[in-house]
């Protein structure tokens, strides 16, 4: 079974970065083909605009060929050079201003006058540039031309998803956005593990159904949801994909119910798994767990991140590049979720076909030679035997002997190998 985090997914990232994404349009089209290049059994959907779901209305399509801004001392800004340089959703305009005409329409961050900020208008008709703040302030008065090559007309929002069958038809579901421009961490980390763990999962033999949802941030994870009501009674867990490719901590938003399976999964595997990690509270909520765990819907999805978006100064500005993240930090937390995966998979509960505790010495499980430490491995092999009583799942007993529910993957093998438990009940959990 292949482990290792796949270097190919790192060029998948680059060649992911200059597109141009937003809610809807030919960026996120683009984006989408080509995870379908790397997932063949990916499904790409379209949703008309207009089309009502739940409070919201699927807007209009936008599409940007190009556009800059010319000031008396030439070229200020232009899209080929980075399109986070255009307001998202910005209509078109070809227009002369003057520099006080011009200052309303121009978007800057003053604490970080080297970055270039992610600015949108989706749902109010706008237009405007971004620059630095350094870049703004150097605007000396005169004649400026701003032209946006963009359309904004009837279409569609596009989005894609894929099911992997498991032996239950009970759901673990993975979703993340595909709706930012070229933001590298805060958007393009998410789909890349995501397609990382959709290889992986496609080699083994899973006891649970996978699925894995590619949208637009907030309308797409409403569009889905309003399209897809079976998942309320089938998702037994979910978690959010985002932000997983830097090098901080990794961090956790439980989700709003606070003690689902999703929720006791992260916490276990964060607690004895890794060295340090930081915890928030479901107020502190920003990304789709708002819609998969908003009352009317109310599934168990949970969010498990490196540094918390909104929270990283590279946070929604030209900073977090290619530069921002790293292998390392990819790798880690492609690695965290497989382990995740691994303890879900094993979650069922089992029987032990002992009455009283078995002789552990005449299957070669117990040292005949005792001395100190000798017995641990013992020891754990029957404290977990202790709990196999038809209902506790891996992660109860984990959380019993105060042990990572990953590391008693292999005692539950053990246990089965020697005929010790029976094999997991299939209407577990």
């Amino acid at each position: 079974m292949r482990t290792q985090w796949d270097s190919s997914q790192w060029s998948l990232l680059q060649e992911l970065f200059p597109i141009c994404r937003s809610l809807t349009g030919n960026g996120v089209r683009a984006t989408l083909s080509i995870l379908k290049r790397e997932v063949p059994e990916l499904t790409i959907r379209e949703i008309a605009s207009g089309t009502r779901v739940f409070d919201w209305t699927v807007p209009d399509e936008w599409n940007i060929r190009g556009a800059f801004l010319e000031g008396p001392d030439g070229k200020v800004v232009d899209f080929k050079d980075n399109n986070l340089h255009v307001v998202g959703y910005s209509e078109p305009v070809d227009a002369v201003l003057d520099l006080d005409a011009l200052w309303p329409h121009l978007y800057s961050l003053e604490s970080q006058p080297d970055a270039i900020p992610y600015v949108t208008s989706y749902y109010e008709r706008r237009w405007g540039f971004c620059l630095t703040h350094k870049q703004k302030m150097s605007l000396r008065p005169g004649k400026y031309r701003a032209v946006i090559d963009s359309t904004l007309q009837p279409g569609s929002l596009t989005y894609a998803d894929c099911v992997l069958p498991g032996k239950s038809d009970r759901e673990i579901l993975f979703s993340t956005y595909v709706c930012h421009p070229s933001l590298a961490n805060d958007n393009l980390s998410g789909p890349v593990v995501a397609v990382a763990l959709l290889k992986w999962l496609k080699t083994l033999n899973r006891q649970w159904t996978y699925r894995f949802v590619f949208v637009p941030e907030t309308i797409g994870a409403i569009a889905y949801l309003q399209q897809h009501q079976a998942l309320l009674t089938k998702t037994l867990a979910g978690f959010v994909l985002t932000c997983v490719g830097d090098d901080g901590p990794f961090s956790y938003l439980p989700s709003r119910a606070e003690n689902t399976l999703a929720d006791k999964a992260i916490l276990n595997l964060l607690q004895h798994e890794v060295d340090t990690f930081k915890t928030y509270s479901y107020l502190d909520r920003g990304s789709d767990e708002r819609q998969y765990c908003s009352p009317g819907i109310d599934l168990p999805v949970a969010t498990l991140m490196r540094s918390k978006y909104g929270t990283f100064p590279e946070y929604h500005t030209s900073l977090d590049n290619l530069n921002y993240v790293t292998e390392n930090g990819l790798t880690g937390s492609f690695s965290l979720f497989q382990k995740l995966i691994s303890v879900l998979e094993n979650n069922l509960p089992c029987q032990t076909t002992m009455p009283c505790e078995p002789q552990l010495g005449k299957r070669q499980l117990y040292n005949t030679l005792s001395q100190k430490g000798s017995s641990q491995r013992a020891r754990t092999l029957l404290n977990f035997l202790a709990y196999c009583d038809g209902h506790h799942t891996l992660l109860d007993i984990a959380q019993k002997l105060n042990l990572s529910a990953h590391s008693l993957i292999e005692v539950r093998q053990l246990a089965l190998d020697h005929s010790l438990v029976t094999r997991p009940f299939q209407n577990g959990l």
